[in-house]
């Protein structure tokens, strides 16, 4: 790809040298580039006030979980040892590594409280998320509601689901709206077991991958922090936080 200086300097027949010196002192920089996602849903508002209001404002005698699955998560056994991050140096990674095969973690975030349950499973379906749920509503005394926030994946909407949901009558599935993951908060914990323990973990085998990520959570458990949210201003824009920190 061509730095989008030199495309300037030839068109203007000038140092690209001197177009990123201008460009430097007025503090452009055309070469970044930021990706957005807009939700087609018809029903965005609506949806997206049910999440929400699961989140600030949540049914007395009734427990939310925002549940998601992270898919095709490699064992990768690195062939050389990772070099710890030490003064001047920062931390290295080799480049060769194995593949032992991936699995996917199915995980709910008890929003309030942030206890995490989790299932690996050697891959996402119906029939597991079918599974899980049926974990979820083991922890929970017998008859109280269950509000579970997914996304749309077609796993989550399959005859199967239907016939737990009517066999558990206790249980309401909440849907984000299209494109829009990002309401619900269990990513943001996907976000820490990846920068924690996935990406630079170490797995001799995909039971090795499924036990540690087990302790982690279990580690997790000891000290959850629930996320708060709050509406930060009139347009309906969301400020996320855990503990002391803001997402």
């Amino acid at each position: 790809m061509i730095a989008p200086a030199a495309v300037a300097a030839k068109v203007l027949g000038i140092s690209h040298v001197l177009v990123a010196r201008v460009w430097r002192r007025a503090g452009l920089q055309p070469h970044r580039l930021e990706r957005y996602m807009l939700s087609d849903d018809p029903n965005f508002e609506q949806k997206a006030a049910d999440v929400l209001g699961l989140y600030l404002n949540p049914p007395q005698h009734a427990v939310v979980f925002a549940a998601d699955e992270k898919t095709a998560i490699q064992a990768l056994d690195r062939l050389d040892p990772v070099l710890p991050l030490s003064p001047g140096r920062a931390e290295r990674h080799g480049f060769e590594y194995d593949r032992h095969g991936t699995l996917s973690l199915y995980a709910a975030l008890n929003t309030s409280t942030g206890e995490i349950i989790g299932q690996t499973v050697p891959r996402h379906t119906s029939e597991a998320f079918v599974e899980f749920l049926g974990d979820i509503v083991t922890t929970q005394p017998r008859r109280r509601d269950i509000h579970v926030i997914v996304d749309n994946l077609s796993a989550h909407k399959t005859k199967a689901v239907s016939t737990f949901l009517e066999q558990h009558p206790h249980v309401h599935l909440h849907f984000t709206p299209t494109y829009s993951s990002w309401l619900n908060q269990v990513e943001l914990w996907f976000a820490k077991i990846e920068r924690d323990l996935l990406a630079r973990g170490i797995f001799t085998s995909i039971p090795d991958l499924a036990r540690k990520i087990r302790r982690y959570i279990t580690c997790y458990n000891k000290d959850p922090k629930p996320i708060r949210w709050t509406y930060s201003n009139p347009a309906h824009r969301i400020t996320t936080r855990s503990a002391d920190t803001v997402h």
